[in-house]
């Protein structure tokens, strides 16, 4: 079955969206606003001591069948470190205004600062930054209850400047990002399984009022199968428009959605205040990532700043797996065999190996280089 434009239909796409989220669809939730539960964070830490599978379900359910989206509040207990990252990623912006055309995909160019990997630019600019930050346990709860482990981040810094205006209403990587043609290429269960590869996320920088511009959501539409072909149609556009929601966010917060949730940023109405977000999409082992990252690279980076921080075992693998690349695969099994198991070492185990037993600099480069050149076909 293939999945065609002029098919959808309002009229099946309404009951979806105007359903009501129930607290038993969210038991563990703050509250629930507009649709959209609101977590604490020091909450969901607390209930994932006694039992983190079902924490993690009941996430995972939100985004797959559920609202599609949640907050977590104070998912930064410290936002200091998130204080730290904003002043880097200022710093990039003006490096980088004089030599990189930047560009949105949904916003006209010149309406907000972007940084394209913004992952790998902060980790090395300021590993030790990049450490604090990337140990969140938020970060890695939300990724794994979508993604399992092994998931795949990358980040890019979205700032929108006073007068910035809103994007238009879409759905995100993979089948967002494919013209409306070239999605309808695609069988109805790519449509169904696509969204399971990737989970978009956003860390308020600065608080985030709603005349800021918060992102525009409209809750359950990520249930509506057909809707990488219906996104572009003007009824769906003024539909979105009028029914989407926005919550105010405060420094700390994160958001997370399922990636076919119909989305936007919104309008920066005020004069005098940027909005910064860090816009993570992470994504499944089994995907492939929008974003070129140089993993290698980063892992050599941010080794000295993991081995002298004061993170606890856990914050380190946080660290490590929004780092280094925790899939053995693809690999040229000539050179790389599954020697004792399934599947060869990942590039993260080496990392974590090394971290823990306090390996030196250069033992370290030497491991991943030669894991480079077994992985390597010539």
């Amino acid at each position: 079955m293939f999945y065609s434009e002029p098919a959808c239909s309002l009229e099946d796409f309404a009951p979806i969206v105007t359903r009501t989220l129930e607290v038993e669809d969210a038991p563990n939730a703050l509250s629930i606003v507009k649709n959209i539960p609101i977590y604490e964070s020091a909450n969901l830490r607390e209930l994932a001591t006694k039992d983190r599978a079902a924490v993690l379900s009941e996430l995972a359910n939100i985004l797959l069948d559920g609202a599609g989206v949640f907050v977590m509040k104070g998912a930064f207990t410290d936002t200091s470190v998130v204080d730290d990252a904003s002043s880097v990623f200022d710093k990039i912006i003006e490096d980088e205004r004089e030599t990189i055309s930047g560009g949105d995909h949904f916003a006209a160019k010149g309406a907000n600062d972007r940084i394209w990997n913004a992952l790998e630019k902060l980790c090395i600019e300021a590993p030790d930054v990049f450490a604090r930050y990337y140990a969140n346990d938020m970060i890695a709860m939300a990724a794994e209850a979508w993604l399992g482990p092994n998931y795949q981040v990358t980040s890019q810094i979205n700032v929108v400047r006073p007068g910035g205006q809103a994007q238009q209403a879409h759905r995100d990587y993979h089948l967002g990002f494919q013209s409306t043609a070239e999605a309808g290429r695609y069988p109805a269960h790519m449509h169904h399984l696509s969204p399971g590869l990737t989970l978009q996320g956003a860390v308020a920088h600065c608080d985030m009022p709603l005349e800021t511009g918060p992102t525009k959501l409209l809750p359950f539409s990520q249930t509506y199968q057909p809707g990488y072909m219906a996104w572009r149609r003007e009824d769906f556009v003024s539909y979105f428009e009028d029914n989407c929601v926005q919550l105010p966010l405060e420094k700390g917060d994160a958001v997370f959605f399922n990636p076919a949730l119909f989305h936007a940023a919104g309008s920066n109405l005020t004069t005098n205040a940027s909005r910064m977000a860090n816009l993570v999409q992470i994504s499944s082992a089994f995907g492939r990532a929008m974003e070129t990252v140089d993993r290698r690279r980063m892992s050599k980076s941010v080794f000295n700043a993991l081995v002298t921080s004061n993170l606890g075992s856990d914050e380190i693998a946080n660290a490590i797996a929004s780092t280094a690349e925790g899939y053995s695969f693809p690999t040229n099994l000539d050179r790389d065999p599954p020697i004792g198991g399934l599947a060869p070492k990942s590039q993260q185990q080496i990392l974590a190996e090394a971290v823990a037993a306090r390996w030196s600099s250069d033992k370290l480069n030497d491991e991943l280089d030669a894991l480079f050149e077994r992985q390597s076909t010539h």
